[in-house]
This record gives C-alpha cells, sequence and structure tokens, in this order.
C-alpha cells in the first residue's frame, strides 16, 4: 500500500537536516561559507530572495544541479516559499550525491516578514525577459548580467568590415549604448563584406545607415552616430561619454596608436582587431593591467608596408569571423566573465583554418604605458593612413 502525501512528506523532513531562518541570518551575515538555493519558481522570485542565492527551480532542479551547484561537497540552504518544497529538493540534491545540504524553514516568505535581507531581481520588461531568454538562462549571465549589459556602453570604432559583425552582435546581445564612428558613406564595393549595409544605403553614410540596420534589429538600444573621423581634435570629446568598451575596427595605423593612448589615459579597455588577405587578429587591451598597442609596435610603419583592404584585398567573410570574436570580448568584459584575450593575439589563418596564440608582454619601457613614459599628448601621424 502507497504512502500518503503527509506520510510522504514526514518521512522526508526526518531524512534531510533542517536550519532555522534565525541561523541562516547569523550564517549569511558572518560570510560563512554556504550556498542558497532558492528552488521556488521564475514568477515568485520577482518579489525578492536571499542575496547571493543561485535559482535552481524545483522542477529544473535534478536537470540543472551539477550546472549550477558543481561542488558536490559544498555547504548548501536549501529554501522555498514555506519549507514543503525546499525540503523534497534537499532529499533530492543528496541523492544525486550532494553531502551537506540543509532545508530552511520555514521559508520566504517568513523572512520577508522579519525583514531579513533581501534583493530583487532587476527590472526587465515582459519584453526583454522574452528577447533575452537564452541569456539569462546561462548561469554565467543571468538576469543580473543582462542588466549589466542593458546598462554597459560600447564604442565601435569604423561601421566596416569589423565593425558590422561586432556591432550586430552587440545589439543582439542587449547592449544599451552603441557608439558608431565612420566619416564614410556607403558604396557598392563594401558589401562584399560590411554586411551592416546593404543595397539601398549605397551613398548614405555608413553611421546612418548602421544605425537603422541596428535599431530595426533591437529597439531597446541607443546608438550614437559620429559621422566624422576620429582625430586627436575630437578624441577627448567622443572617448568622454562614459564608454566601458572600445572596439576598434579600425583601418589605419595612425588613428590606432591616437585610440591607444587615449585609451590609456582614460582607462578604457580596447578589443583590437585587424585583417588583411585571408588572415586576421585579436587581442584585448586593458590598460594598467597588460601590454598596450604601442608595446607590439612603438611607431607606425611606412605607408608602403602597410597596404589597405582596398590595395590587397580581403576575404569577405574573414571581418565576420574577427569581429564576431571581438563582440565575445566586448561582451565577456562586461560580464566579468571568462579570460579575455589580454596579453594574448589571437592570430587566423583563414586558408589553412587554423587559430594560434601569442603570448604579449608589457614593455617596461613603452613610451605610454611603461614605467616611464615619453609621451604624454597625442601625436597626429601624417602620411600613413591608407584608409
Amino acid at each position: 500500500m502507497g504512502k500518503t502525501y503527509a506520510e510522504l512528506l514526514e518521512d522526508v523532513k526526518g531524512s534531510v537536516k533542517t536550519v532555522s531562518l534565525e541561523e541562516c541570518k547569523r550564517r549569511l551575515e558572518a560570510g560563512e561559507d554556504y550556498t542558497f538555493v532558492d528552488v521556488r519558481e521564475k514568477d515568485e522570485t520577482r518579489a525578492g530572495y536571499i542575496p547571493g542565492a543561485v535559482m535552481l527551480p524545483r522542477g529544473f532542479l535534478e536537470m540543472q544541479a551539477e550546472q549550477k551547484l558543481p561542488d558536490k561537497k559544498a555547504n548548501i540552504i536549501v529554501y522555498c516559499a514555506g519549507g514543503v518544497r525546499s525540503a523534497f529538493a534537499a532529499q533530492a540534491l543528496q541523492d544525486l550525491g550532494y553531502a551537506r545540504v540543509e532545508s530552511a524553514n520555514p521559508g520566504y516568505v517568513r523572512w520577508k516578514d522579519m525583514r531579513y535581507p533581501m534583493e530583487t531581481p532587476p527590472d526587465l520588461s515582459p519584453a526583454q525577459l522574452d528577447r533575452y531568454a537564452r541569456h539569462i538562462m546561462l548561469p554565467e549571465v543571468g538576469e543580473a548580467g543582462q542588466e549589466k549589459l542593458l546598462k554597459s556602453k560600447v564604442l565601435l570604432l569604423g561601421a566596416g568590415g569589423l565593425g558590422s559583425p561586432s556591432s550586430l552582435y552587440l545589439a543582439a546581445a542587449g547592449i544599451g549604448t552603441l557608439g558608431l564612428i565612420d566619416a564614410d558613406v556607403v558604396d557598392a564595393s563594401n558589401l562584399q563584406r560590411q554586411i551592416l549595409h546593404g543595397t539601398s544605403t549605397v551613398g548614405v553614410p555608413k553611421v546612418e545607415s548602421g544605425k537603422q540596420r541596428l535599431k530595426d534589429l533591437n529597439p531597446d538600444i541607443e546608438v550614437i552616430s559620429f559621422e566624422e573621423r576620429l582625430t586627436s581634435d575630437n578624441v577627448d570629446r567622443v572617448f568622454d561619454m562614459g564608454w566601458d568598451v572600445v572596439v576598434d575596427g579600425l583601418d589605419n595605423f595612425p588613428t590606432r596608436y591616437l585610440v591607444n593612448d587615449a585609451s590609456i589615459w582614460k582607462n578604457i579597455p580596447v578589443v583590437h582587431g585587424s585583417i588583411f588577405r585571408f588572415d586576421g587578429q585579436v587581442t584585448t587591451f586593458v590598460p594598467k593591467d597588460g601590454p598596450c598597442y604601442r608595446c607590439l609596435y612603438p611607431e607606425p610603419p611606412p605607408a608602403h608596408l602597410a597596404p589597405s583592404c582596398a590595395e590587397a584585398g580581403v576575404l569577405g567573410v574573414l571581418p565576420g569571423i574577427i569581429g564576431t570574436i571581438q563582440a565575445t570580448e566586448a561582451v565577456k568584459l562586461i560580464l566579468g566573465q571568462g579570460e579575455p584575450l589580454k596579453g594574448r593575439l589571437l592570430m587566423y589563418d583563414s586558408l589553412q583554418m587554423t587559430f594560434r596564440q601569442l603570448k604579449l608582454r608589457r614593455d617596461p619601457e613603452c613610451p605610454v604605458c611603461g614605467e616611464k613614459p615619453t609621451i604624454t599628448e597625442y601625436i597626429d601621424y601624417e602620411g600613413f593612413c591608407s584608409r
């Protein structure tokens, strides 16, 4: 004869260890090594949750536990609204091999009534929760991470080959404010690789064409366009707008040095990308924490050694790969997840379909980021531009 619900609940409560809310609060405020696991449904957590809690709805617990709780020896406190679901959840975790699991009793309703510490989730609209659902499902992103993206600001230097894929994926990811700076207009020869633009916008300034496409992709975001070329005269005005990351899709050396110097002095990370024929490379420069562009190349090369894509050609799909990697780096920097390409140069050979890495080291004698800087103001390098 099967058990009744009451009998089953009694058996479960007898097999798991319970902990009072007062003790939970003490452990939380003491900073003890405990992981709180909220097994309520998502709509319940909208009213608040215990600070730092891992969200693991009871219906998905067995499926997602090992992903969200990788350490089976961790101290875990499971809670729900009243203490019933948490008991069953604690039992399930024990069956999965978690050795130190407790169930909070009573649950969050009482915790909130007692005005114990609580957090509320980011105020994302239903439309945003739907649009960014696949991001929110990732523990490394979640609603808090998506809120970071929505509040972030990324400046894209160039709305061409590299700026096209970078801007499209950053817009789709929900970067709240994108800046586009480019002085050119869309030309038919651009369309082989600059997927931000189309035949209908040939002759239109690239920043306006890009803004139209990005707003169509994601109306959530703001796009600030600068129909001008970055120079020493306007770099302060452009950079002093609170950008979290700069994505460098430039195609000339003089401006790269200008960007490098400005980013160091203003402490803004730069994701650098470049392409040539069938090859591309990406690295991330983090001021005060790694090498800068001048550590690699102290001075611009002669113009004849730096041909542009217009002179040497470029495989049309190549900027899509490099620009997408740049967008990935920018998102990682904003979320604070993973390892950026700091101190590493990622090189891609499309003909051989190979990636390789080179280690980059900070030069203590670098004229900008070194121990005794000799460059303290912007330099306009003439004669090297190959746009």
